[in-house]
């Protein structure tokens, strides 16, 4: 994000979205509504004005583990290192305005929008961690049952308790600890789809920080399949077993808490126990490792965009093999874990992917098409429609005196349309029905020739 805000060829948008999309390939109308952050460029985020706001609000960026005040940097690498002032938490007492020297708090600021015209769209909207329903494994309810993000910010350096692994319910160090993986993943109630291996591997490797913190604690992972597929990821997981990091292949029945200790009983089968006996277990610290899905922002987003969902609600690719980086609208590429669950990897790959098919596009000066394009005869189109509705592509609109209107640069040419036509009145060009039967005719003629 530095290197990016430094670089003179890009403008950045932050703490801002887009709330009007419209064009073409090379000629995208884009709207971006800037929000307010109540202070003005001359802010240098000195800080000044967090030491005397009285008001507070749970801190996001450390999964409500800490507070915040209601003038904040949303974190140490923000860009820009500007503060903003949360108007839900914000009493308006005055204080960072008297002590701000530069005079960048402004509390009339209003959204302002601005328009863009760019020749291509990269969409990188990432991901989000799976909320775990109230009760699921006693998550929500147990104070030391949480999620791999949450394990994440206890364990860094400018967490909540500054790096120090300890348990949320009385802040001292955890003897013991279970992972459990496929949490609301390959299951049919919840998400079917598997995480591409990412929750096994950061499983794995926060089992290791954590016996790094203590080598004597007592650390399992229970899991369906290990999946490390990746290159040296194998190596990574057979690492972790020998630090005495146990891998228990179960799935686990309930937990409940010793409200007293505030311990938490584990209920699970060892399926690899040949006499399949339900054991019981104490750990002092429950981690669920959730599934990837798709990110809440984007569901918004995607009603300007248009694009297509799998089935799993990530975005879908042109070609499930032969092209993952397009889209079905010329012009639109992805990146990351917006098309589906990717590791680090895996993102930077395809992120590259994208960026040369937006740089190539670009770069040629003009966008060819091949006209095998819906057309429409306007006399027999009965303006049903049927296939303005079936055109994934959004390509077709009604109009109520010329008919069915394609819009060439839209079309991919797919046929949709023309299956769902009960007059037959738009076919595509060059596939037409008496094409066919021309080219039919002339193979019978050419065999009996023979």
């Amino acid at each position: 994000m530095l290197e990016a805000q430094r670089n003179k060829n890009i403008e950045m948008y932050t703490f801002a979205e887009i709330s009007k999309f419209s064009g073409y390939v090379g000629n995208f109308d884009v709207e971006i509504t800037q929000k307010p952050r109540y202070t003005t460029n001359d802010c240098n985020g000195c800080g000044a004005c967090f030491e005397v706001c009285p008001a507070i609000a749970p801190s996001e960026f450390n999964q409500g583990m800490d507070p915040r005040n209601a003038i904040y940097i949303s974190f140490a690498q923000a860009v820009p290192s500007k503060a903003q002032i949360d108007m839900s938490a914000c009493i308006k007492c005055g204080n960072c305005v008297n002590v701000c020297e530069l005079k960048a708090i402004d509390f009339n600021q209003k959204e302002t929008k601005v328009t863009k015209r760019v020749g291509g769209v990269v969409v990188a909207t990432g991901w989000d961690e799976y909320t775990p329903e109230i009760g699921y494994l006693g998550y929500g309810i147990y104070d030391n049952v949480i999620t791999e993000v949450t394990f994440e910010r206890l364990l860094a350096p400018n967490g909540p308790v500054v790096g120090h692994l300890v348990r949320p319910s009385d802040h001292q160090p955890p003897q013991s600890i279970l992972f459990i993986n496929c949490v609301g993943s390959r299951d049919i109630n919840r998400n079917i789809y598997c995480s591409s291996g990412v929750c096994c591997m950061v499983s794995i490797k926060n089992a290791k920080l954590a016996k790094s913190h203590n080598p004597e604690m007592d650390v399992v992972i229970s899991y369906i399949d290990i999946r490390a597929a990746g290159k040296g990821y194998e190596e990574y997981y057979l690492e972790a077993r020998k630090t005495r990091v146990d891998f228990i292949r179960t799935k686990v029945v309930s937990i409940d808490e010793d409200p007293q200790t505030k311990k938490l009983i584990v209920i699970m089968e060892d399926s690899l126990d040949p006499n399949n006996i339900i054991k019981k277990f104490e750990f002092d610290m429950v981690v669920l490792s959730t599934s990837m899905v798709p990110s809440k922002s984007f569901t918004a987003l995607n009603k300007l965009l248009g694009l297509q969902l799998s089935s799993n609600g990530f975005l879908k690719e042109f070609h499930q093999r032969l092209n993952t980086v397009d889209t079905d609208i010329p012009g639109i590429v992805l990146a990351g874990a917006c098309h589906g669950p990717k590791d680090i990897s895996e993102t930077i790959m395809q992120a590259k992917g994208a960026s040369s098919s937006i740089c190539k596009l670009l770069s040629s000066g003009e966008y060819r098409i091949d006209l095998i394009r819906a057309i429409s005869d306007e006399n027999s189109c009965a303006r049903c429609g049927m296939c303005a509705d079936a055109c994934p592509y959004q390509a077709i609109t009604i109009d109520p005196e010329k008919g069915a209107i394609v819009d060439n640069i839209l079309c991919r040419g797919c046929g949709l349309c023309a299956s769902v036509c009960p007059t037959e009145s738009i076919t595509i060009r060059y596939y037409r029905g008496e094409q066919y039967s021309d080219l039919i005719d002339g193979i019978l003629a050419k065999a009996l020739s023979d």
